[in-house]
């Protein structure tokens, strides 16, 4: 008896040993599962340098897009709960599991295997239009896509991403209004469709957004915030022109669930402190994206009420086939 306890004890000293492991002792990979150039990619890029100096470790950023961001989630949801690979993501990660709901697919991954370490920002979207094209305000785009219904592309992220929700909620805002979609794989293609002629516009967050508007490129005609956006004070929101439209684009970053509390505590205070370093408040600041950091607590309990409001938006577009 005493021998089998000796036995058993000698079993738990390992396990206990490295559940205590220190964190972090090599890279970590931080997987943005979108193309570069849109808002995951340009909140996440550079908060890497402060990240690594805090966690004296490198911080590696891999974008792994696919599927409207499916791919990159999905390998994160069943990567090793260790601390050593995390997910920067948009609201994609709620929208996704939705759709799969919609259509009844088995998904390729749920919010539940999923933690969030921190949100970073939560960036309205800004409906820009190609600088060429003669409309000049919100009014003039909407009469126009009535008198010719689905004639007028809009382009986005992907099917259900988390730019094509506000437009389809502004067009049914507008009374049930068509236009054509063109998603494509991230906010940088998106940007780049408007940009070449391929589409007309789009509900663009303002980071990949704000150079073209400045360089007049791109036309701003509203924003989807509850109030105008500050480094674009001139632009209305929806609301204010009639249309009951409010959402937001943030960016966050997770983790895979059961990750150790240690390495999760670690990640969260790095983040805490990265985002406050003034090389990263610069980087927002040039792209006219304010920080509204969360840290976890705050952000999960935030993360479900916004997720269950994007499924009752997702319930309501229904099943779009794509042609």
């Amino acid at each position: 008896m005493i021998r089998t306890l000796a036995f058993v004890l000698s079993l738990a000293v390992p396990v206990a040993a490295a559940a205590q492991e220190p964190y972090p002792t090599r890279p970590i990979t931080v997987v943005n599962p979108f193309p570069p150039g849109g808002l995951a990619d340009l909140t996440m890029r550079p908060l890497v340098g402060p990240l690594e100096r805090i966690l004296k470790q490198p911080v590696v950023l891999v974008n792994k897009s696919g599927a409207a961001g499916a791919v990159g989630m999905q390998s994160v949801a069943v990567a090793k709960p260790d601390g050593y690979t995390i997910l920067v993501s948009v609201p994609a990660i709620s929208l996704l599991p939705e759709v799969d709901a919609l259509f009844g697919r088995a998904p390729v991954f749920s919010r539940d295997q999923f933690t969030g370490i921190a949100r970073i920002n939560a960036d309205p979207t800004i409906l820009v239009v190609n600088a060429d094209l003669p409309w000049k305000s919100l009014k003039e785009l909407l009469d126009d896509a009535k008198r010719r219904p689905g004639e007028i592309t809009f382009s986005s992220s992907g099917i259900y991403g988390a730019s094509h929700v506000p437009m389809e909620m502004l067009l049914e805002a507008a009374g049930g209004l068509k236009m054509r979609h063109l998603p494509t794989s991230g906010g940088g293609p998106a940007t780049t469709a408007v940009l070449g002629g391929h589409a007309h516009l789009w509900a663009s967050t303002t980071g990949p957004a704000a150079p073209h508007i400045k360089s007049g490129k791109f036309r701003a005609l509203a924003v989807s915030g509850v109030t105008r956006h500050p480094h674009f004070p001139d632009v209305p929101t929806m609301k204010e022109l009639g249309y009951d439209v409010e959402y937001y684009l943030w960016v966050a970053v997770f983790a895979p669930k059961n990750i150790p509390a240690h390495a999760f505590q670690a990640l969260q205070e790095a983040t805490r402190k990265a985002v406050q370093e003034p090389d990263f408040r610069s980087a927002m600041d040039k792209i006219h994206v304010p920080i509204a950091y969360q840290s976890a607590d705050e952000f999960n309990a935030w993360w479900d009420a916004d997720a269950r409001r994007l499924a009752t938006v997702i319930k309501r577009i229904g099943k779009i086939e794509v042609k």
